[in-house]
């Protein structure tokens, strides 16, 4: 039995891969900040699921969910990093402390978590890491600047572990979910610092003005179940879109910056030295 480490396992997509992880026959260790949302995984499956409370933006707790882990099984086979929230500011408005939990919750603490088991996964010359990003790591909407930084900061270190660790047998997979029936606009986080030149650009995207209707096409449990389909394949993407509405996003974002970088690629040319190893400002001058 393969042994799996999942953050965010008290609902949507974490919960969802949970399942799978369980009903493949594998060991899950399932973790939450509160581990008694847990207790339907351990009272379904009392042999094969271990839960934890970490909070994933503490790294005392990270260590000691890592640590209790190998005590128990000895080794961890898979990291799925699912944990995180969103931050409704525009950028002037983002609070300092608001902004630094979220990047310790959504980037620093699944790095350190990578971190700790990679070690184990060096030695052992096989294992995997699934980092769940959002389409905002691809493309920011206003008053989630700061939301999408932290999505696309993980994307970017996930990415380059992804071609460090690939000669050692690690597999390495982002997740880039579209819209899903989870209760993530519930948990939103969201400014106390409200300026009023802002307001009609991003009023109906602020916290308080959500409608919330949890009517979203993608269906979390389905989620999990294909990260965990994908990651133990031998073929796979780096990243891995979740639902239509995600490709879409994400073809015409590409596209976009495709096309911008094509629009003014003989003005970003101008910085190249010439041909007789002078820039073009030098000619003409001693």
């Amino acid at each position: 039995m393969k042994v799996w480490l999942i953050t965010g396992c008290s609902s949507g997509i974490g919960k969802g891969a949970a399942r799978a992880v369980l009903e493949r026959g594998d060991i899950a260790v399932v973790t939450a900040r509160n581990a008694a949302k847990l207790q339907e995984f351990a009272e379904k499956y009392p042999d094969r699921a271990f839960p934890l409370s970490m909070d994933v933006s503490r790294e005392d707790e990270i260590s000691a969910a890592v640590d209790k882990t190998m005590e128990k099984y000895g080794h961890i086979d898979y990291l799925l990093n699912i944990a995180g929230y969103g931050y409704r500011a525009a950028v002037e408005e983002g609070g300092e402390k608001e902004v630094d939990q979220l990047f310790r919750t959504n980037f620093f603490g699944p790095v350190a978590l990578m971190k700790k088991v990679l070690p184990s996964m060096r030695k052992a010359r096989s294992g995997g890491i699934v980092c769940v990003s959002s389409i905002a790591g691809a493309r920011p909407g206003m008053a989630s600047g700061y939301y999408s930084a932290s999505k696309a900061a993980l994307e970017m270190v996930t990415e380059a572990l992804a071609h460090e660790v690939a000669p050692l047998g690690i597999k390495v997979m982002i997740v880039e979910p579209g819209a899903f029936r989870t209760n993530f606009y519930d948990a939103l986080g969201g400014t106390s610092h409200v300026i009023s030149d802002y307001e009609p650009q991003i009023s109906r995207r602020r916290k308080e003005n959500l409608v919330l209707k949890h009517d979203e096409l993608g269906d979390p449990d389905k989620g999990g179940r294909l990260i965990v389909d994908t990651i133990v394949k031998e073929e796979r993407p780096l990243r891995l879109l979740l639902g239509p509405d995600a490709v879409k996003v994400v073809q015409k974002t590409y596209k976009e910056k495709y096309d911008e970088a094509e629009k003014w690629k003989d003005l970003s040319a101008l910085t190249s030295y010439d041909s007789g190893g002078k820039s073009a400002d030098a000619k003409g001058t001693n």
